[in-house]
């Protein structure tokens, strides 16, 4: 029997790959430290905990609204609102199991089969597989800025085509960890406006911005904002990932669309899922807050101890919580078919028992992605360990 053709091109997660090598090795009493999935090691705050608990005891278990709890949806256009400066109605959110979906939804919703979806590079890994399962095609931006690897309109330019319907912005990237300033935002929503696309824009790790604020693309202009659909969700800033709640905010006439595809897919994300989502987005603003100021640490810590890493470069990282490390010199010194940094990050796991994903995941074979998701002495240890073994390879 013959499977679709979709699956024979679209590829599997890397970083979900590297993490179950990694799991199976703990599994085995090995001492593994996992710096390769993007998930916080955080709890949930105890009040968000609570009130699944609540939910089952008023039995909040049945069916409810297609795009979400009504609750949920105004206090998400309470966050936007505040934090955002962004002014959005109920009706205009669709809370998804976790931003993944969002993204699913949302070019189901705007794109035909054959449309070009704009990618900057790095992109994050999944891109490019939900682009094709979608019936699109992946087309690449890469910047000329290969310090920050910040996409400008000049890049966009070169890339951009007749058949190109939606560009997907990540601010802050994963896993480059770069920031965009707003005059920068303003330049990717005025070009996308101009040529009359779509706007994506993935803001999962906007509370993680460590040197300069995050501006988002929707707050360029009511026009920008009109063309945008901002995607979010609590799997980062709230330690949920989980429970599954992503969400997005457009205008009203793309909400209903998205709606529409997420009732035939899955109808709606867990009740118990948003309620606890509500409960921590209307009471745990400080704990959410304590932890991001943990992860600015551990950032200190990650760059300080990178330094002293031979022969390898590092996108310095203003957002997010990953380290794109360069090891590009090491090409000679990793036996490889097909892959550079496949084959490396797999030495790196067996002889180190680190787990980081490879590059090529992101479009960038010369580089791995590190996480800095463990506590400060664990995270030492780790690069300690990969510091081991490139001197061994000298």
């Amino acid at each position: 029997m013959k499977l679709a053709e979709r699956t024979q091109h679209v590829a599997g997660s890397f970083t979900i790959g590297i993490s179950m090598m990694a799991r199976e090795m703990m599994s085995q009493g090995k001492d593994v430290l996992n710096l390769s999935v993007g998930e916080p090691d955080f709890k949930v705050p105890e009040r968000a905990k609570h009130a699944a608990v609540q939910a089952l005891e008023l039995d909040l278990t049945k069916y409810d609204k297609v795009p979400g709890v009504l609750e949920l949806r105004e206090a998400i256009c309470d966050k936007l609102k505040t934090e955002n400066g962004l002014d959005y109605t109920p009706d205009q959110i669709v809370v998804s199991n976790g931003a993944k979906q969002a993204i699913m939804n949302t070019l189901l919703a705007v794109m035909d089969p054959g449309d070009e979806v704009l990618l900057p590079v790095p992109y994050w890994t999944s891109y490019p597989e939900i682009v094709k399962l979608c019936g699109g095609t992946p087309v690449y931006a890469v910047p000329v800025d290969t310090v920050n690897y910040k996409v400008t309109p000049a890049d966009l330019e070169k890339v951009v085509s007749e058949k190109t319907r939606i560009l997907i912005f990540n601010n802050p990237s994963n896993p480059a960890g770069t920031v965009y300033n707003e005059e920068e935002v303003r330049a990717i929503g005025e070009f996308c406006l101009e040529k009359g696309l779509w706007l994506l824009s993935d803001e999962i790790y906007e509370k993680f911005c460590f040197v300069d604020p995050c501006f988002s693309v929707a707050a360029t202009s009511p026009e920008v904002k009109d063309i945008t659909i901002v995607v979010n969700g609590l799997s980062k800033s709230v330690a949920m990932t989980g429970l599954r709640v992503g969400y997005t905010a457009s205008n009203t006439k793309i909400a209903t669309a998205i709606s529409k595809m997420q009732s035939h897919l899955t109808s709606h994300t867990s009740t118990l899922s948003q309620w606890v989502g509500h409960d921590a987005l209307r009471y745990c603003g400080e704990e959410i807050d304590a932890q991001i100021d943990i992860y600015r640490r551990r950032r200190e810590v990650m760059l300080k101890k990178l330094k002293t890493l031979p022969d390898i470069t590092f996108l310095e990282p203003d957002g997010a919580f990953y380290v794109m490390v360069d090891f590009g010199a090491y090409r000679d010194k990793i036996e490889y078919n097909g892959s550079f940094s496949v084959a490396l990050c797999r030495r790196i796991l067996e002889e180190t028992e680190v787990a980081i994903v490879p590059g090529i995941a992101f479009g960038l074979d010369n580089y791995a992605r590190i996480a800095y998701v463990l506590e400060e002495k664990r995270l030492e240890e780790g690069l300690e360990r990969i510091e081991k073994f490139l001197r061994s390879l000298k």
